[in-house]
């Protein structure tokens, strides 16, 4: 679905059968190494606001491909986020950019540093790209992202949908946090919206 993104991010208790399964059924796409850095425009401070909507980031990644993001979350009223629009624009220079940015007097908010492992796996029901992340000062999780055309589609069903798929294929507990690498790095004493299945 064109500018919105529909995802989970877990750990899980045993990632092997998740492993065995993408082996034998997934697609494997890439591996490489991404380092994100999280902005907060001038005057603004995205980070002050909870939950957190909003997230400015430019991507650099080992195959040469570098980008800029923007999201806005929508949450449910308890604050858990269900699904983000999201724009996404290639970029050919990062430190040109980076550089421009500390013209604007955007601040570097905080980096996020890691390795990811990108399977994509479609069947009758499902699109999905399916990424397992070391996350450096956090430890390892898996994304899955909805990656289906269809505008009709519920996110909190497709979340759910998601948690399925894991437990199916028997990768014990699964601990849901809500909240994004960055905001983990920068708020750890904050860190409360877990879910476990």
């Amino acid at each position: 679905m064109k500018d919105i993104e529909i995802e989970i991010k877990v750990k899980i208790t045993d990632i092997a059968p998740l492993l065995k399964f993408l082996q034998k059924s997934a697609k494997f796409i890439s591996k490489q190494q991404q380092v994100d850095r999280y902005y907060n425009p001038p005057g603004l401070d995205f980070f002050s606001e909870r939950p957190v909507k909003h997230w400015l980031r430019l991507r650099q990644e080992t195959n040469g491909t570098s980008s800029i993001n923007y999201k806005l979350w929508h949450h449910q009223k308890d604050g858990t986020p269900t699904y983000c629009d999201e724009y996404e624009s290639k970029l050919s220079d990062i430190p040109g950019m980076q550089k421009i940015f500390k013209a604007l007097n955007f601040r570097e908010a905080v980096k996020v540093d890691k390795v990811r492992k990108v399977w994509f796996y479609h069947d009758s029901k499902r699109d999905y790209e399916i990424a397992v992340d070391s996350v450096k000062n956090l430890g390892d999780f898996v994304e899955i992202e909805y990656k289906g055309k269809s505008s009709k589609v519920a996110a909190e069903k497709i979340n759910l949908d998601m948690i399925k798929f894991l437990k199916d294929l028997g990768c014990g507990e699964i601990e849901r946090n809500y909240d994004g690498y960055a905001f983990q790095l920068l708020f750890k004493n904050e860190i409360a919206r877990k879910k476990t299945y």
